[in-house]
Parts: structure tokens; sequence; C-alpha cells
């Protein structure tokens, strides 16, 4: 990479070196499965009892995380960072907005209401 370059584009290609790395590893790992919903981190799919449900990039980035460490809450201005960039520079309440949303499309696809808030935190999944 050349000089001058944006910490943009260093991230960019951080991410994209990490991308193909994780395609190496074992197919097990990248499933995740909550109580009748499996998460498939290379094909980006979400499935509810065999139904795909179709998420934007950021709502299956979001859902991921969560899943990944279900029961951990987490705050709006860590789920900003973790999931849209340390260099995002809008408003907090777009976590709100990607939250209800996801549970829009979980909730048309008959799951449970699998992400809940953590009154004065954020947000987790809670699985009971």
């Amino acid at each position: 990479m050349g000089k001058p370059f944006s910490p943009r584009e260093l991230i960019a290609r951080i991410k994209a070196v990490m991308r193909r790395m994780v395609t190496n590893e074992k197919a097990e790992e990248h499933l995740i499965n909550v109580t009748g919903m499996s998460i498939n981190l290379i094909s980006r799919e979400v499935s509810i009892q065999d139904k795909v449900i179709t998420l934007t990039p950021k709502e299956f980035d979001l859902l991921a995380l969560l899943a990944r460490n279900q029961g951990r809450s987490y705050s709006r201005e860590q789920l900003l960072e973790m999931v849209w960039g340390f260099d995002y520079f809008g408003d907090v309440r777009t976590v709100d907005t990607h939250i209800n949303r996801l549970r829009d499309k979980l909730r048309a696809a008959g799951a449970a209401n699998y992400i809940k808030t953590v009154w004065g935190i954020g947000y987790k999944i809670d699985v009971e």
C-alpha cells in the first residue's frame, strides 16, 4: 500500500485479508445455532425452520455478533463500533432502527423474540 493512504482503505484491506483467512477454517465453526435459528457465517444466510431470511449486510453482522455472544449485553456504542466501525459518525439510534427491522424480519419468519432489550444498557440475544 502506497503512502499516503486513508484509514478506511487500510481497514478495508485488513477486512479482506481476514475474510480470506476465515474460508480456510472448518465449516462447523461457521454455523451458529440459536434455538430454531441457524446462521451460516460463510454464505451469510439466516434460516428459521428451514426458511431463509433476507437480511441487509448490517442486519446480518448485528445478528451474528449478538448470536456469537449469547447472553452478553452490548451497549449501542459497542455495537456501533463493532458492526459499523470506529470511523462511523452517525447517530447511535441507528442501532435501534436496525434492531427493530431485524426483529420484524425474524418475527415475520415465525421466530421467537431472540433479541432482548436490556434496559439502560443495550441489547443481547437471550435464549430461555
